[in-house]
């Protein structure tokens, strides 16, 4: 599949499997679209059929079409956010009850700063990973007495989404920015070891892993009585705008790069 979410003659999910195998283990792909309701529980079903029971779910499932939002259409938005939301919903939906039934199960969400700090030109995909953010709170509050724990995590990493950021330059890919550097988070997060950790939301920073915290109330602006548009306006900057935040992801090394040479 392209990074748009249309077919080509390549296949990843074959090529896993194999590198799975060669490992020694065992794997099987499944080729339905996590978008569609019932493909999405077929995908489950192939894997409770092969493997006989379902521990873990890793909703990785995603693709891009990038454009400003005066340029966006209706489609490329339902593109992305029937991928992306859609379908962690769809994935997760067929996969709690056997988790629920089993006592035990272990759900990562792939999240992104695109969608907890925003990324220009990503109205899709930041909005579905914010909304990937908050279906993992409420799962977690709801499968959580199950025995099954729900977190997110936003990954970094050279993958085929950016791979083209590398080529075009003829820069090397950093050692830190390694996918394979984001795979031990998720393994803890999926494993019995990580049974305290449920609605969290993590991420990996260089050769860092880190925590976000969820939006929360860091000064509040009180009067007897309430506020007026105009006493708002005279106090807010007082006491609620010293806490403004910033927005945007951190700069990509390369755009950085990019950027800075075109300012020289």
């Amino acid at each position: 599949m392209s990074l748009d979410g249309r077919g080509t003659d390549e296949d990843p999910a074959a090529q896993v499997c194999k590198e799975i195998e060669s490992l020694g283990g065992a794997a099987v792909p499944s080729y339905d679209s996590v978008s569609d309701f019932d493909a999405a529980e077929s995908i489950i079903k192939t894997a409770v059929d092969e493997f006989g029971k379902i521990d873990i779910l890793v909703n990785n499932a995603g693709i891009i079409r990038d454009r400003t939002l005066v340029k966006m259409s209706e489609e490329d938005f339902d593109a992305v956010v029937g991928v992306h939301m859609k379908g962690t919903f769809n994935c997760t939906r067929h996969a709690a009850p056997y988790m629920k039934d089993a006592g035990y199960g272990r759900i990562v969400n792939i999240t992104s700063s695109a969608g907890l700090r925003g990324n220009f030109g990503q109205t899709n995909y930041g909005g579905a990973k914010a909304a990937i953010m908050g279906m993992t709170f409420v799962w977690a509050l709801e499968l959580g007495r199950y025995g099954i724990t729900v977190n997110a995590m936003a990954p970094a990493g050279a993958t085929r989404m950016t791979a083209g950021l590398y080529e075009k330059s003829g820069m090397e890919v950093p050692p830190d920015q390694d996918p394979a550097l984001n795979a031990p988070l998720v393994a803890f997060l999926a494993s019995e070891d990580a049974s305290y950790v449920n609605g969290q939301v993590l991420g990996r920073t260089g050769f860092a892993f880190t925590i976000f915290q969820t939006p929360r109330q860091v000064a509040a602006m009180w009067q007897e009585g309430g506020w007026t548009p105009q006493e708002v306006a005279d106090r807010f900057h007082d006491v609620l705008g010293q806490h403004l935040q910033s927005v945007g992801m951190p700069a990509h090394p390369l755009l950085g790069k990019q950027n800075a040479d075109k300012k020289e």
